[in-house]
């Protein structure tokens, strides 16, 4: 569409409109992606503008010359609009594993639950959310932001995830109250002049799955569980089944909370274990219909479900 676009439309001035909508936004140049992703992108866009003959366009090798001097960090930014109209900007390692954990990048099946969230904004509003293995953030954030939740509960193990979640979830404008592990939300700016909803009650845990407590549990008293890309390792898979009936038994008489976890099936082997391990200990499960929303831009691949379980 771009090609035939440049072959029936000044090259010059298309070229320019996508570079201020994508390297030269705002948000981009505030919060920006690595130095090799907009160093790639830029030379595409380079490169569709040579192929049109055109005139040479000083602001595009600018830009590219500005790019090509920076230096090489560990750490970007991704930045994802909401149908809201707002933003998700999230603080990420440049690589895939980091300081000893994969917890430090987004992943395909959190941005796959947070489609389904936003498209069943119900499940969560005016509810205690309870997330698992929340990484840098990036479901729960968006969650906060389009379902309004009553109260968000963020938790993960490694020191270095809970660090980056932390600064991550003040990035999008919320507040870490002091000597406390609440967070609220700072009315701020343009982004809380967009919002509307009740202003949630957000707190980050540090969770073991293997060694909470009974008053731990009993403390979180979650109404719905939600949790991306926590299923890949056997031992994994076992420790957070316990925790799940850790969960059904001390909810101290309350309704059970819903429960819906995404992941990528990367070994089918895991995902059957995962299955077989729920139906010993009397787990229910059932696959979530996919959802037809596109928010976000990703690889969407066909092996990313949702379980919901019933515990």
């Amino acid at each position: 569409e771009l090609e035939q676009n440049l072959r029936t439309a000044p090259a010059s001035a298309l070229l320019v409109d996508i570079l201020h909508k994508t390297i030269l936004h705002p948000l981009c140049v505030k919060y920006p992606p690595s130095t090799k992703y907009r160093r790639c992108f830029l030379t595409e866009l380079i490169k569709k503008h040579e192929s049109t003959a055109a005139e040479p366009l000083d602001e595009l090798y600018d830009t590219l010359a500005d790019i090509l001097n920076e230096e090489e960090s560990t750490h970007c930014y991704k930045n994802y609009f909401l149908p809201t109209g707002e933003s998700v900007t999230l603080s990420e390692s440049v690589a895939i594993i980091s300081g000893g954990t994969t917890g430090l990048v987004t992943w395909d099946a959190a941005l796959h639950l947070a489609e389904w969230a936003i498209e069943n904004s119900a499940v969560f509003s005016n509810r205690t959310v309870l997330e698992l293995g929340s990484g840098i953030g990036f479901t729960g954030i968006a969650i906060c932001k389009t379902c309004n939740p009553k109260a968000y509960i963020f938790s993960d193990y490694h020191p270095c995830v809970l660090k980056q979640l932390t600064e991550n979830i003040r990035l999008n404008g919320f507040v870490l109250e002091p000597e406390t592990t609440c967070i609220q939300m700072e009315s701020q700016g343009q982004e809380a002049e967009a919002t509307d909803y009740q202003k949630p009650k957000l707190i980050v845990a540090e969770l073991d799955w293997g060694s909470v407590t009974e008053k731990q549990l009993l403390d979180l008293q979650p109404d719905v569980i939600v949790a991306a890309d926590v299923v890949y390792d056997p031992e994994i898979i076992l420790a957070l089944i316990g925790m799940l009936q850790k969960l059904s038994t001390f909810r101290a008489g309350r309704k059970p909370p819903e429960v819906y976890i995404a992941f990528t099936i990367r070994n089918p082997d895991t995902y059957h274990l995962f299955q077989d391990e729920l139906d010993k200990v009397g787990i229910g499960w059932q696959i979530i219909p996919a959802h037809s929303n596109g928010i976000f831009l990703y690889d969407v691949q066909p092996n990313v479900t949702i379980l919901q379980l019933f515990i």
